[in-house]
């Protein structure tokens, strides 16, 4: 079976975030045809057109980082009911400048976890609406709203609770169904 390169973007630039230890357990959980690595973001300046003809060295290796992959994974919190600046902000570099959007016909997901029942609900919802306009085909369900509690996931990304694990691996094993069904259609060279 092909392997997809998958990249993912933690929402959360905090060292100790719960959805770095989602992003951590879903790697565990993702299928051995997934072959995951974190794209960071952190030290990305703010986006401004500015930077359109000669954009800089941070700026140019995450562009590089997301057409590298061939689908991206995006896991979230919510801040302020929608998705944090910094996820915004990188999304603005990759999709800049007009005519080469990273994220054209590259496949995605959204997950992430808050301490809420629904938490990143609503941040989820406005990031496939800005998703959808960079032209990236999405994974629709299931739709995935982790409540974390404290020891749901270890720092190592661990779940120790056994439905939650379950659930977190099939959704890693629909989104490689996804992705494949994505790429048969939409070739990453294409």
């Amino acid at each position: 079976m092909t392997t997809h390169k998958v990249g993912y973007l933690i929402g959360s630039l905090a060292r100790d975030s719960i959805n770095r230890k989602l992003a951590k357990a879903l790697v565990r959980l993702a299928p051995p045809e997934l072959e995951m690595s974190e794209i960071s973001f952190k030290d990305l300046p703010l986006y401004s057109y500015d930077y359109d003809a000669d954009y800089p060295p941070a700026g140019k290796a995450f562009k590089a980082a997301i057409a590298a992959v061939d689908a991206v994974l995006f896991v979230t919190p919510e801040y302020n009911r929608s998705i944090p600046g910094g996820l915004k902000n990188a999304i603005d570099w990759a999709s800049r400048p007009y005519g080469t959007n990273s994220f054209t016909r590259k496949p995605s997901a959204v997950i992430g976890t808050s301490p809420g029942a629904i938490g990143t609900a609503v941040a989820q919802q406005n990031l496939r609406s800005v998703l959808s306009f960079c032209n990236s085909p999405q994974m629709n369900a299931p739709e995935a709203y982790i409540q974390f509690t404290p020891g749901l996931i270890t720092d190592d990304g661990e779940v120790t609770n056994d439905s939650t694990a379950d659930f977190l691996r099939t959704f890693m094993r629909d989104f490689h169904a996804f992705v494949a069904r994505v790429r048969s259609v939409l070739p990453k060279d294409a």
